[in-house]
């Protein structure tokens, strides 16, 4: 069945009415994290929507434009997925602590928690690791309670302390606790994975998998399945170490070349934030990405340009960590709204309920 965008009834006044209060809390929380960064010294920055490509990692799906010059020339160009590529030459440009609340476009996603079109809070601290990150997401939230006005998060019977210290999970060990698996088993020194091995413990697992699963798919299935609905339940879980194969702009641990410096923040079962301890190898992040888009080609048959832009960029871009958050899901528990739409002062799509 093909999906299709439903009337956008929320300008009507009883609907305007019904979801003021929830955009009135995500105004307040928004102040509030502008003046947390404001003051830790980080400069706010204005990045464009099109790109040159929209990001390179497999399983984002972009919006295609067509730039027509004066001379009639044209030129695709893409809605960027994240603001990421545009920050991190702002940092290669000079800038030390940057934040910016930018319009992303992902496509072939729906669900009460997604819109094509939100708005993304991406933050960069140059000279400073991940862990940095961690603390400024347990402030954040923190924070985006006090805006909200409201004492816990709560979201589909799932609550969640906002002003607890987070939970620190590695995802090894969340494999192990919720699924029973060892994950690291399957990765070998170089970081190199086995789907057969990880094929093989999913199952014992009750994971099902389908004879072209890659170890990429099967582990996206198990994290989904298993791992996610229990992250963040009581408090925060800032789930870390994701395999080395899962984290394409991430630089490895220095304990271990199979995880990188990446982590995700969860609350009531909802993924919150992707952190990563940036990776600023050029080269190393070509072949990356290589590998990404030849996977996006393997499963849905096309791939976006590299930013060659970018990759310069890497070459005189200073050590740095970054943070992407989607606000509005944080205004959603931070308002006790129970839809992504209803936060959002003009919603491109609308369930109608």
């Amino acid at each position: 069945m093909t999906e299709t965008i439903a009337p956008s009834e929320w300008w009507r006044p009883h609907v305007h009415a019904d979801r003021r209060p929830f955009l009135l809390a995500r105004n307040r929380v928004q102040a509030a994290l502008r003046a947390f960064f404001s003051a830790d010294d980080f400069m706010e920055v204005d990045t464009p929507a099109l790109q040159v490509s929209p990001g390179n990692e497999a399983h984002l799906h972009a919006f295609a434009t067509e730039m027509i010059g004066s001379d009639g020339v044209k030129e695709t160009l893409y809605l960027h997925t994240s603001p990421e590529f545009a920050c991190k030459k702002l940092l290669a440009a000079g800038e030390r602590r940057i934040f910016t609340f930018a319009h992303v476009y992902r496509n072939r996603e729906g669900s009460p928690t997604h819109q094509p079109e939100f708005t993304m809070l991406e933050w960069y601290r140059t000279g400073e690791n991940y862990d940095a990150l961690m603390r400024d997401c347990r402030e954040i939230i923190a924070c985006a309670a006090e805006a909200g006005r409201i004492a816990k998060f709560s979201y589909r019977g799932l609550d969640c302390d906002p002003f607890a210290e987070p939970e620190r999970l590695t995802v090894a060990e969340a494999f192990s606790r919720f699924a029973g698996m060892d994950l690291l088993a399957t990765i070998n020194r170089k970081g190199e994975t086995d789907a057969q091995k990880l094929a093989s413990q999913a199952s014992k697992a009750g994971i099902r998998i389908a004879p072209d699963d890659g170890w990429s798919d099967i582990f996206s299935r198990v994290l989904v399945e298993k791992i996610e609905p229990r992250l963040g339940i009581g408090r925060a879980t800032i789930l870390y170490e994701y395999p080395i194969s899962e984290a394409a702009l991430a630089r490895k641990t220095p304990r271990s070349s199979k995880v990188a410096e990446r982590f995700e923040l969860y609350a009531c079962g909802v993924e919150l934030a992707n952190a990563f301890g940036e990776l600023t190898d050029s080269k190393e992040q070509r072949r990356r990405f290589e590998i990404e888009m030849d996977e996006k080609a393997r499963i849905y048959g096309e791939r976006y340009p590299l930013d060659e832009d970018f990759l310069a960029a890497l070459e005189i871009m200073p050590q740095a960590s970054g943070a992407a958050l989607g606000f509005d899901r944080l205004v959603m528990l931070a308002s006790g709204a129970s839809r992504i739409e209803q936060v959002m002062w003009a919603p491109v799509k609308w369930n109608g309920r």
